[in-house]
């Protein structure tokens, strides 16, 4: 009590609520800075006989909403907020329902994400401290301090933070089978920690100063080019480790700096905001690099907006993991996979690409209008969508040659032959024969058509993607329900 009242500057008599919810700290495990971290937020209340019961039930609705939260082997809350977080006054990583034990009246207290990028193995070291209790070792840079990180983020005015290192079980503590349970929910719900927020940024590894020499945005220690980070964008960032003399403070002169370096560093800062199209989010993932390959499915959960989001497993195949991740993604995301490669999927099913074309093969960048969908049916394990679709003959797009490929698309139409032209933006074959062709709309450019086969059962298989100028096809197609295998 004395202590607790010499840290908050506050003389509190001593009263029987406030002892007993002491005596819970106590036979809790809680040192001096835990008690400290779970009352300074309700310090200052007139009514304690309220307080113990506040602390229990705020208790109560963080376990049960982490055991709702995980269904099977599908999290269907992908908002949940982080299981622990870093309280920079107390200096003590603690549930984040401490957190929530600010009262109504008083702004809820700021929590910022910290982002960085691992140092090499050789480069790092683990550390055990009393900030986490010493419930696992802590990998950090042989040359950072958390101390100096700790002081770093209360100057930036953070009461509250979120680093991985020290709020996510790390590999190594003595209770690795938690580890691994708390890893199925804690990694894939990482990026609802940084969505829409501002992110504190370590661009040369965490705690150490913002430094830029050749090779640095080539290496796969870079901030850049880490799987993990590109989830971690948030809304705004603030770049830690920055000096007077560092990259940052750079003259732009005509958008260039006084080397080609960093005038490439300074583009991918700007470059590196917001991706909303799976074009650009797969096209940025295929840059990246991660320790487990399986990391970087993983790491575009979030940036699908799913509601629900696979479960995490290190040990999980990758087109296991993709399609799991694919089977969750909002339909929207789903119709920009159905027309994002220009050949059918190499592995079942047929309608989208496999993770290995995902990462290797061209992609188309169409940008679809956001009411197309791809909808899914969990009970019988189909896809299926709406579109307008028309039947025809597809002539002059079977030889491959450079550029783009002109063809057309011949329609019997109130009994009339119409002609429509047709190009193969992309070096896939399209055999002459004849198609039905699903109509998109694109919000710029070109519409862009689905070129498949029907098949009995209103199902449809993908064959290939083309495009198509004005609306004539458009308006004499007619709707129909499709299952896509």
């Amino acid at each position: 009590m004395d202590q607790l009242n010499t840290t908050l500057g506050t003389y509190r008599p001593r009263n029987p609520f406030l002892s007993s919810i002491l005596e819970d700290c106590i036979k809790n495990g809680y040192d001096f800075g835990k008690a400290y971290s779970c009352l300074r937020q309700t310090w200052y209340t007139d009514n304690w006989s309220t307080i113990r019961d506040v602390v229990w039930r705020r208790q109560e609705e963080d376990w049960e909403e982490r055991r709702e939260a995980l269904v099977g082997n599908r999290i269907v809350n992908s908002d949940l907020p982080p299981r622990r977080v870093w309280d920079l006054y107390s200096n003590r990583v603690v549930p984040q329902w401490f957190v929530s034990m600010a009262p109504v009246y008083r702004a809820r207290p700021l929590l910022k994400p910290i982002s960085h990028a691992w140092a090499d193995e050789k480069d790092r070291t683990t550390v055990w401290t009393l900030i986490n209790g010493y419930e696992w070792p802590v990998p950090i840079p042989k040359d950072a301090d958390l101390s100096l990180i700790r002081i770093e983020m209360l100057n930036l005015g953070l009461e509250y933070a979120w680093l991985d290192v020290l709020c996510l079980r790390q590999v190594g503590g003595p209770r690795e089978d938690l580890r691994t349970d708390e890893w199925k929910v804690d990694v894939p719900t990482i990026g609802a920690v940084y969505r829409y927020q501002n992110v504190v940024c370590y661009l040369s590894g965490l705690g150490r100063p913002l430094t830029l020499k050749e090779g640095d945005l080539e290496s796969d220690q870079c901030w850049f080019r880490r799987a993990w980070t590109l989830q971690e964008i948030g809304k705004e960032r603030v770049i830690a480790g920055d000096t007077p003399d560092g990259p940052l403070h750079a003259k732009c002169n005509d958008g260039k700096y006084e080397t080609e370096l960093l005038t490439r560093f300074h583009k991918q800062l700007q470059y590196t905001c917001g991706l909303f199209w799976m074009h650009d989010v797969l096209g940025e993932m295929r840059k990246r690099v991660s320790t487990n390959p399986v990391d970087k499915i993983a790491g575009l959960a979030s940036l699908t907006e799913s509601k629900s989001i696979p479960a995490y497993y290190e040990s999980a195949s990758l087109e296991h993991a993709w399609t799991a991740l694919v089977n969750s993604m909002r339909k929207s995301y789903r119709a920009q996979l159905f027309l994002l490669c220009p050949e059918p999927g190499d592995r079942s099913p047929k309608w989208r690409p496999s993770w290995e074309q995902a990462m290797t093969k061209p992609l188309l960048p169409y940008r679809i209008v956001y009411s197309e969908s791809v909808d899914r049916d969990e009970t019988g394990d189909e896809d299926w969508c709406n579109a307008m679709c028309i039947e025809g003959l597809v002539r002059g797009l079977a030889v491959v040659e450079g550029g783009d490929r002109h063809g057309e698309f011949i329609v019997e139409h109130h009994d009339e032959i119409e002609r429509f032209e047709i190009t193969a933006a992309h070096t896939y074959p399209i055999p002459e024969d004849t198609y039905t062709l699903l109509y998109y709309i694109c919000l710029t450019g070109p519409n862009v058509c689905v070129v498949g086969r029907s098949l009995p059962g209103r199902r449809f298989e993908k064959v290939s993607v083309v495009e198509t100028f004005g609306q004539g096809l458009f308006e004499i197609g007619h709707e129909h329900r499709y299952t896509l295998i």
